[in-house]
């Protein structure tokens, strides 16, 4: 490890530890809101996300104990997958606490840790607890007698020596990888924005109509000449209700080609990161992890997917797996359970990209109402019955004109993230080896190009 320090088992260093509580559903007597952060939260926290945390009610008698303070350790005990061991860590932070309406804790099956600054920099555990997920050794630590894996975190604790650099390394360690994951949660929030704006003007456009009723009512539509005279200045009945003159209806289906990935086993996928990675959900939300599964087999061509395709996740838990996606990590295999999406035309790529994401809450409330086991799915069948308006080629085009470079721009901050993540993940463990030492900044300089 980087340093001279002698060893200091994980428990000395920490003031306090406590496992989680899932609390109550719904309100009681005795019991307050909390927010509580399951593992399966952590990734989408970790870039900012708080939308998947969900509200408990907690015993006001003893929910002091485990209220959540800037620098605590979330440790995940319980869980996992296949493929994905417990041991997943967060770090709380005074940003992420300000950005929830309520006070946090953990879930049940997880537990925070808290450090004692004059024993060590709190950050700096979390990434030493990040080095030793990402290279397998927290899943030394997992048991599994029945259907849970479980995290043996008391031997863990006591058994896991951790060498620690002089107080001035650390904070310069934990700061270079921290100052990474600030800039993709940055490129997170400004994507956001971008999407936004890209949804507003969809459905002004194309759900709203709004510059064809200013155009009925004689009103100035707001827009450049040239695109107001795209679009007509009346209605006609369909089978979506009214819609702008000259327009259709189509059924989503109609939209693109929509093409379902390839069962798991037909993979034959391997361990040693051969071949093409094989994408299911959890690659879409997270990139291509030390968790993934690569394949050298030759596949039919329509199972390969590359960067900037459309990828719709059809199954799974309505509120966190049905979403739409734009592939942004090269050449892969797409697993079940995932449509590659194919427009019928680039002309209509961002018209249809747009639509698919403007029904998220449809296709989720579709999935939701076949929902079982916390599962549910969209079909093609429910493709076809779902209905959209189809513009002219020539709104199209002016719409393509004002989109493409906002579509454009959040892509390039979505592949700078994948850069970002890279290149922290290449440094995470020269620096907590101490392979990469901080006192030599030029060759942190040459690891990053």
């Amino acid at each position: 490890m980087a340093g001279d320090t002698a060893s200091t088992a994980l428990r000395d260093l920490l003031l306090t530890t406590k496992d989680g509580d899932w609390g109550k559903e719904s309100p009681e007597r005795g019991f307050v809101p909390y927010r509580v952060i399951r593992g399966t939260d952590f990734p989408g926290v970790r870039n900012g996300d708080t939308s998947s945390v969900p509200v408990r009610y907690l015993s006001e008698a003893t929910v002091h104990r485990r209220t959540l303070e800037p620098d605590d350790i979330l440790l995940e005990t319980a869980g996992g997958s296949p493929g994905r061991p417990t041991g997943r860590s967060l770090l709380i932070t005074e940003r992420l606490l300000s950005s929830l309406d309520l006070p946090a804790t953990c879930a049940s099956f997880a537990r925070f840790l808290r450090v004692d600054p004059s024993k060590a920099v709190p950050s700096y555990i979390y990434w030493h607890l990040q080095y030793l997920y990402a290279c397998g050794q927290m899943e030394e630590h997992q048991v599994q007698h029945t259907g849970v894996a479980r995290f043996q975190y008391t031997t863990f604790a006591e058994t896991e020596q951790i060498a620690l650099p002089s107080p001035e390394e650390q904070r310069v360690i934990a700061n270079i990888l921290g100052t990474l994951d600030d800039k993709i949660e940055l490129n997170r929030r400004m994507n956001q924005g971008l999407d936004a704006m890209a949804r507003a003007l969809f459905k002004s456009w194309f759900v709203d109509f709004d510059p064809v009723r200013a155009k009925a009512e004689g009103s100035d539509p707001g827009l450049p000449k040239p695109l107001a005279d795209l679009f007509p200045d009346s209605f006609e009945d369909s089978e979506l209700g009214e819609i702008p003159k000259g327009w259709c209806p189509s059924s989503v289906y109609g939209l693109a080609t929509y093409i379902n990935g390839a069962a798991y086993r037909a993979f034959e996928p391997n361990e040693w990161r051969r071949g093409l990675p094989i994408i299911k959900i959890a690659e879409l939300k997270a990139g291509v992890t030390a968790q993934t599964r690569f394949s050298a087999v030759d596949m039919p061509v329509k199972y390969k997917i590359d960067t900037g395709d459309i990828l719709f996740s059809w199954s799974g838990n309505p509120d966190t797996s049905i979403d739409i996606f734009v592939w942004t990590h090269g050449p892969a295999w797409l697993n079940q359970h995932i449509f590659r999406v194919v427009p019928c035309s680039a002309q209509e790529r961002a018209y249809v990209l747009m639509t698919l994401r403007t029904l998220r809450p449809v296709f989720a409330e579709i999935a939701r109402n076949k929902q079982t086991t916390g599962l549910g799915h969209v079909t093609v069948e429910d493709l076809k019955r779902l209905l959209a308006v189809r513009p002219p080629e020539s709104v199209l085009q002016g719409w393509n004109a004002i989109i493409e470079p906002v579509l454009a721009r959040s892509f390039g901050l979505e592949e700078e993230k994948n850069t970002l993540a890279t290149l922290r993940d290449t440094l995470l463990p020269k620096l907590i080896s101490g392979e990469l030492l901080v006192r030599d900044p030029s060759r942190i300089v040459e690891v990053s190009q």
